[in-house]
């Protein structure tokens, strides 16, 4: 299968993809409303839902949930579960097992700057060439100075434009990233040849987030990988519904909060 035609899975027509995050469990000890999340994920495809982020239990175990969706496997782990800042990470898993599991692409995580930069950069470019052996769509999940945002630069965007234009020239073909909320996030996806996805970041109101994604999409991003703000919504379908609109449609966060009041679940 030719790379652009897994492409085609993660992606909508127009190039942009509304994603859904189910992969904490490979890096996080708390994972509330992921197992019911993805159990929703056929009706979330109704709403609007392109793409799924799963670890390699979720593939062989919540197989049947993810049919009507692409689905991309999450080839890394953090080497602590339970350290929410996720010290490091180690790959685990490669493309073969994403091609068992029948998976679209897989994703890694980057840390340019960070204290282990030379070994995630060495993971990212083996699976960038792998990926390209099997025509295997990869993303990488780039992050400067590391997973947690802990000073300005982390979450600055010219920083994060170095860094995921970093991962990009490593073999990425889709860039994963932070983006900071300013009129300076232009300058990430300005900077990239290649697809970026706006990470979801932390749970917030409906107003705040939606307004957010907006801000996101006007600034080039490709669409949203969304996690904590759709698995622990008690209105996952509606959620859904509106992101599918701001990234597909260029609703307004306005619009977006108006469809979502008008959903019921």
């Amino acid at each position: 299968m030719a790379k652009t035609r897994r492409m085609s899975n993660i992606f909508a027509d127009d190039g942009k993809s509304v994603t859904l995050a189910l992969d904490g469990f490979g890096f996080a000890a708390k994972t509330a409303g992921v197992d019911h999340a993805a159990r929703t994920v056929p009706a979330m495809a109704e709403h609007g839902l392109d793409n799924v982020l799963v670890t390699y239990g979720q593939a062989k175990n919540f197989a049947q949930y993810f049919t009507s969706v692409g689905m991309c496997l999450r080839v890394d782990v953090t080497t602590g579960v339970f350290d929410p800042n996720v010290p490091d990470n180690m790959p685990v898993f490669d493309v073969t097992d994403a091609l068992k599991v029948g998976a679209d692409g897989v994703v890694i995580m980057n840390f340019p700057g960070a204290h282990n930069e030379r070994s995630t950069n060495e993971f990212a470019a083996r699976l960038a060439q792998q990926c390209d052996t099997w025509n295997m769509p990869f993303i990488c999940e780039s992050l400067p100075y590391g997973y947690p945002v802990t000073t300005p630069a982390s979450a600055d965007p010219e920083v994060i434009a170095v860094a995921s234009r970093f991962s990009e020239e490593l073999g990425a073909d889709i860039i994963k990233t932070r983006f900071s909320g300013t009129d300076r996030d232009r300058l990430i996806t300005e900077n990239c040849t290649v697809p970026v996805l706006a990470l979801g970041g932390p749970k917030s109101d409906h107003e705040t987030y939606f307004a957010f994604v907006q801000h996101v999409i006007s600034c080039g991003a490709k669409g949203v990988a969304v996690g904590r703000n759709i698995t622990q919504d008690p209105k996952p379908l509606a959620v859904v519904s509106a992101l599918y609109a701001l990234v597909h449609e260029d609703a307004t966060a306005a619009d977006a909060m108006k469809l979502f009041t008008s959903l019921d679940s």
